[in-house]
């Protein structure tokens, strides 16, 4: 296998809770996938969402993770050459991709407020429709937006999803996926606060730390065409899905963290 085809796969939870069983056979999944392929598997801490993290679960992942005997290559207290392996850690790499989308014009500064956008839910949900931005910040003058955000005043970042058209990908487990690209909202990748959103951040590093294959649970599987579209936006290549099926309980309801 060359340097070019080596399979490399992460598991890539949030500190935001004690790892559970879902998480575990999403790791295993992923650590015997590389095992078959002689390929390398990483753990990667997503913690951009720092009112989530809970005390201590970075080191109950990898206690457990350790004690099923999931062992990685790669990620915290084991530096490989692509690391930090640690999201937070990687916050001005994040502001140089989003600084880059808006330069290309596939990326826009959104100053609405929360109580605008509640309003806009609410009403959305009043006539029965899926809520999502209404685009009110999209096509604001470039020379507006940037005063505005020299000013202070207080801003996300969202990319620019294609209007019209559909998207269609493989999954490794689904085969071919339509999308219809009018069911994806213009996304926020970068917060108020500047950390980014997972939608971001998860796509620079998977490039970033050459991730071939990304295996995940079925949740996720809606939000791929926001991250291949992401991939187009930067002329990477995109990796491989496969998205696992949900663990469910007998009577097929979604197996909880409670549970």
């Amino acid at each position: 296998m060359t340097a070019e085809s080596a399979v490399r796969v992460r598991f890539a939870p949030s500190p935001t809770g004690f790892l559970h069983v879902g998480g575990l056979r999403t790791a295993l999944y992923n650590y015997l996938f590389a095992k078959h392929h002689n390929g390398t598997f990483i753990l990667r801490i997503e913690d951009t969402d720092q009112s989530r993290k809970v005390e201590g679960a970075v080191e109950n992942l990898i206690s457990t993770l350790d004690w099923a005997g999931v062992h990685y290559d790669e990620g915290p207290q084991k530096e490989g050459q692509f690391g930090p392996y640690v999201q937070s850690q990687r916050l001005k790499i994040y502001s140089e991709h989003a600084r880059r989308l808006i330069e290309k014009g596939n990326g826009y500064h959104c100053f609405c407020t929360p109580e605008r956008l509640d309003q806009i839910r609410q009403k959305q949900i009043a006539m029965k429709l899926p809520p999502a931005y209404d685009r009110h910040c999209r096509d604001l003058p470039p020379e507006q937006s940037a005063m505005r955000v020299s000013s202070g005043e207080p801003h996300v970042i969202r990319m620019k999803v294609p209007i019209g058209g559909e998207m269609t990908f493989e999954d490794i487990i689904r085969g071919k996926v339509t999308i219809a690209h009018k069911i994806l909202d213009d996304q926020v990748l970068v917060k108020s606060d500047g950390f980014p959103t997972y939608h971001l951040a998860v796509v620079v590093d998977d490039h970033s730390m050459h991730i071939s294959h990304v295996i995940r649970g079925e949740e996720w599987l809606s939000s791929t065409p926001k991250h291949i579209l992401l991939y187009k936006y930067f002329e990477w290549e995109t990796p491989q899905f496969a998205h696992l099926p949900l663990l469910l309980n007998p009577d097929k309801t979604k197996l909880s963290k409670r549970q």
